[in-house]
């Protein structure tokens, strides 16, 4: 009876580092499939926000369509129609949305 309770503690030894594998290559695949792209977006919209400038088109989050007037900063002077302009935050402007309206890339 001690033999037989002896071979199955040593048959579970192989087992963890089975485990330990698939936890890895879980959170390997975890990663190029989930982090690494969100990475990637957030470091493509903050190089989109340092270079808008002065006569673009944009379109906030909101879904307002715009030219812009003037940056300042962290906020961006956006003429709607001629002469009617409001202030927006940069962080209020879409990087996808802009693409489209634009029709590049």
């Amino acid at each position: 009876m001690l033999n037989f309770i002896l071979l199955q503690a040593e048959g579970a030894g192989g087992g963890i580092l089975g485990q330990v594998f698939l936890f890895g290559s879980i959170i390997l695949i975890m990663y190029f499939f989930m982090i690494r792209p969100q990475q990637k977006k957030q470091k493509e919209t903050k190089n989109f926000l340092e270079e808008v400038k002065k006569g673009d088109n944009i379109v906030t989050i909101g879904g307002i369509h715009g030219k812009i007037y003037a940056v300042e900063g962290d906020t961006i002077i956006l003429e709607l129609d001629k002469g009617f302009k409001i202030k927006i935050e940069k962080s209020a402007v879409s990087l996808e949305f802009t693409k489209r309206a634009s029709g590049t890339k």
